[in-house]
């Protein structure tokens, strides 16, 4: 491990993933932290299923949840696998004392929290972070020219546009909670989908497929969920749909936060 170079990343979706993926392959010592039931749905791209399995492998790079902290330093030391934590945030930030905080959290309509003295740097991905006030350095998370781009001083960009689309389909390749409630459901990703079969429900609330094609987002089944969290994504693409693996979206925004994190400590 690179000396005086811990590195805790909050979240364990997709783009967190990469991050960590990123970053404990360039050397770092690398902790994630996520809540005990995340809802993440791209979970095949990500570290997300760590949480319930216990481990996750996501292109050759394991992650396993971790639930004695004090455990933390040896395995860091050791560097098999990227330990995965669900105890209280602050609570693990006092035991592990990070050099660099990456918030990965992407709560892109949240307001987020100054973290700016949680660490010698903090990372803030997404929009309504700003760099030089609630976090030293800002990284642009939406698709354009910008993706990945590091932000210095000043606001990142307020959330705006629609996703990409594949294959014509943007917003409506998505659904999300219609309530609060427990999700449940029986299908996998990489499951084939016609539109308007039933996928999963919340509580007694059916959730039906907007449009044929790939389950490439599914949040795990029995996780309670809040109103308008996005819990299915459907991949239009029946054959060579992406449902797992490193995209090329969180793996630019990774770069960005690589990228980052040299620099800073190249001007120091």
């Amino acid at each position: 491990m690179l000396e005086g170079s811990l590195v805790l990343v909050r979240g364990s979706g997709d783009v967190a993933s990469a991050v960590a993926h990123v970053l404990f392959q360039a050397g770092y010592g690398v902790v994630i932290h996520e809540s005990p039931q995340p809802t993440a749905t791209r979970r095949q791209m990500a570290f997300t299923d760590a949480v319930f399995d216990g481990s996750a492998i996501l292109e050759g790079i394991e992650a396993r949840r971790v639930d004695d902290l004090n455990l933390l330093q040896e395995i860091l030391s050791e560097r098999k696998f990227i330990p995965l934590v669900t105890a209280d945030f602050s609570e693990t930030a006092a035991i592990l004392r990070p050099q660099i905080l990456v918030d990965a959290r992407m709560r892109k309509h949240s307001q987020p929290e100054s973290q700016i003295k949680l660490a010698e740097l903090t990372v803030g991905l997404g929009p309504n972070f700003i760099a030089g006030e609630t976090v030293h350095l800002g990284i642009e998370t939406g698709w354009g020219e910008d993706l990945g781009k590091l932000i210095e001083k000043g606001s990142t960009n307020p959330l705006q546009g629609e996703p990409r689309k594949i294959q014509g389909h943007a917003r409506d390749r998505y659904v999300y909670a219609p309530a609060a409630g427990t999700f449940s459901t029986a299908r996998q990703i990489g499951d084939k989908v016609a539109a308007e079969e039933e996928i999963a429900r919340v509580d007694s609330t059916p959730l039906l497929a907007p449009i044929s094609g790939t389950l490439r987002g599914l949040t795990r089944d029995g996780v309670p969920v809040a109103l308008k969290t996005k819990v299915i994504e459907i991949d239009p693409r029946i054959e060579n749909a992406q449902v797992s693996g490193i995209a090329e979206r969180p793996a630019r925004i990774a770069r960005g936060v690589l990228e980052g994190v040299r620099s800073f400590y190249l001007r120091k």
